[in-house]
């Protein structure tokens, strides 16, 4: 079953270098971006394949350990991709997520033991029908948020910076713009050529901001279902809804950093690079909950851990 993942990381290499060669160009290759798009849909197809197979093998819904939550969310974040590109008909967002699914699918493969990459036995804690709910939840919140959180972070970036974009860029379907020609078939934002940069630029950071917030806005429900199912599965295996677990209290100052950016955003009308910073420190907290408290190997999500 390993060649699969191996399959997996030569596709997401590949994939990963010619979004970059992408976003290089002036202008789009319709085979480029075909290729871009084969290419996430096969390492989806194949990571869906892997995860049953071990679902199949092993009996239980395969997120039993870290191995397996990395290959999930991998998972996941590829569906998002592919499902906010053909939102918004932009390879930007593939770009930035492509290599982060390249890390993933490393980080899985060459450095957790190979013990762990075993189908083991489901330890008694996760033998629940809340399993499936709880992480997977959290493991959707945390793709949809991470991919929220990068595109803040891209937006606090090039609004810092003296980039330059060309038209091409300035290509994110929205429902608002600054002054935009709407193209009534496609529904893409049409720059005419003789525009200045800074108006390129405004335009492309303004749809950036505004998917970076609608996918924020949509990957926050899903935190809160997760945090409160695991909050039920806690009374239930441990007689106490919260314990002040290092995961349990990261989960938590992950649910108000996200909070706090939409209620920024709606209450307080932050746009531009207040609300991406914001924003983007949502995915430094995200990484630590899901990946940092495990390098501290205390608590009571064990599984989770490094060894």
């Amino acid at each position: 079953m390993h060649s699969l993942i191996d399959i997996v990381f030569c596709f997401f290499l590949l994939s990963t270098i010619l979004y970059w060669i992408t976003l290089s160009l002036t202008k789009t290759s319709s085979i480029l971006n075909y290729s871009t798009t084969a290419l996430t849909v096969f390492c989806n197809g194949l990571l869906f394949v892997f995860l049953g197979m071990r679902w199949f093998e092993g009996g239980y819904f395969p997120l039993s350990n870290l191995y397996e939550s990395l290959l999930f969310l991998t998972w996941c974040l590829t569906t998002v991709q592919l499902a906010a590109e053909f939102q918004t008909s932009s390879k930007i967002i593939g770009s930035i997520i492509a290599p982060l699914n390249l890390l993933l699918i490393t980080f899985s493969s060459s450095v957790l033991p190979l013990e762990m990459q075993k189908t083991m036995p489901l330890v008694p804690a996760l033998q629940s029908n809340w399993l499936m709910l709880h992480v997977s939840m959290m493991m959707v919140s945390y793709s949809i948020l991470i991919l929220g959180s990068l595109l803040s972070t891209l937006v606090l970036v090039l609004s810092l910076s003296s980039f330059k974009p060309s038209p091409e860029y300035v290509t994110m379907r929205s429902d608002i713009a600054i002054n935009p020609q709407l193209n009534a078939t496609e529904g893409t934002l049409i720059v005419e050529t003789n525009e200045v940069t800074n108006n390129q630029k405004t335009k492309l950071l303004f749809n950036l901001d505004n998917w970076s917030y609608r996918t924020i806005a949509f990957g926050f429900p899903c935190l809160s279902l997760g945090i409160i199912s695991g909050a039920v599965w806690a009374n239930e295996a441990w007689g106490s809804y919260w314990s002040w677990d290092p995961k349990e209290t990261w989960a938590l100052i992950t649910w108000i950093i996200f909070a706090s950016y939409l209620h920024a955003r709606l209450t307080r009308n932050w746009q531009g690079k207040k609300a991406a910073a914001l924003g983007s420190l949502g995915f430094f907290v995200v990484w630590i909950c899901y990946l940092g408290v495990n390098f501290l190997g205390t608590g009571l999500h064990s599984y989770g851990f490094l060894s």
